[in-house]
């Protein structure tokens, strides 16, 4: 594991990531770019308020905290960002890549999809809309499955109230070695994409390769940002696109005012 050394600089946990974004609120810091020429662009206060009403979600609605266990079951994707960050907020431990062998072998409090058909017995279920203009869920939904795109508006724009982070308690529970919350933001910037982002407040191209870990392009992200960094991140589609039309990919890299590739 990283030590959470590896770049004395960087915030110490989430919420201190999360504190930094407010700093310069109208500055880009996650831009994705989807199937079908979809983007998404979101300010450092937009993010943060994604965070806020999810995070509160989890905590008042699910009663997420240190020893809840939140089964991501999303692909690389901005949702799945966002998702990943509020469950740190709320000092839960987030499960990544469910194909792969775990190291929890604790079966998950909560699963967040968008595939809600494949968990009938979870829990608590929450069911995602990944395309960006969606209000609801398209399709049918299990028995007392929250859908997220109606459920994560009605909270509020600023956390009112988490709780406290245990630094002991696994953060992330996957392949990898249960990576404890007070090690978090040193694993993630002890990353590819934030070791390849030398120059200050980076902005960061990331092109996760088809087939790979959701865990390592969050694992980047977060790297990035706590390096008060931006990302532009790519549906794996989309960068394999990008990887065979260098025109393509030099336009975006010009346009976007990209610093490092990955």
């Amino acid at each position: 594991m990283a030590s959470p050394d590896a770049h004395p600089h960087a915030p110490a946990t989430v919420a201190d990531v999360l504190a930094r974004l407010l700093r310069d609120p109208g500055r880009p810091r996650l831009t994705w770019y989807g199937p079908d020429g979809e983007r998404v662009e979101l300010s450092g206060h937009v993010l943060d308020n994604w965070v806020a009403k999810t995070t509160n979600l989890l905590v008042e609605e699910l009663d997420a905290g240190p020893g809840t266990v939140v089964l991501l079951d999303l692909p690389v994707h901005w949702r799945t960002v966002v998702w990943a960050l509020a469950t740190w907020r709320a000092g839960a431990t987030v499960l990544l890549d469910p194909g792969a062998p775990s190291s929890s072998p604790r079966r998950p409090d909560v699963v967040v999809t968008d595939a809600p058909d494949r968990y009938p017995d979870a829990a608590e279920l929450v069911a995602v809309a990944l395309p960006a203009l969606a209000r609801r869920f398209d399709g049918d939904l299990p028995t007392r499955a929250l859908d997220a795109a109606t459920a994560v508006m009605t909270y509020g724009d600023v956390i009112s109230w988490a709780p406290p982070v245990d630094r002991d308690e696994p953060a992330l529970g996957a392949a990898d070695p249960l990576v404890p919350h007070g090690a978090l933001v040193g694993w993630a910037t002890a990353s590819p994409a934030a070791a390849r982002s030398a120059a200050p407040a980076p902005r960061a191209l990331l092109t996760p390769p088809v087939g790979g870990r959701v865990t390592d392009a969050v694992r980047d992200v977060l790297g990035v940002l706590a390096l008060d960094g931006s990302v532009v991140l790519c549906d794996p589609a989309v960068g394999a696109e990008l990887a065979v039309d260098g025109e393509r990919r030099e336009r975006l890299v010009s346009a976007e005012r990209v610093t490092s590739e990955g």
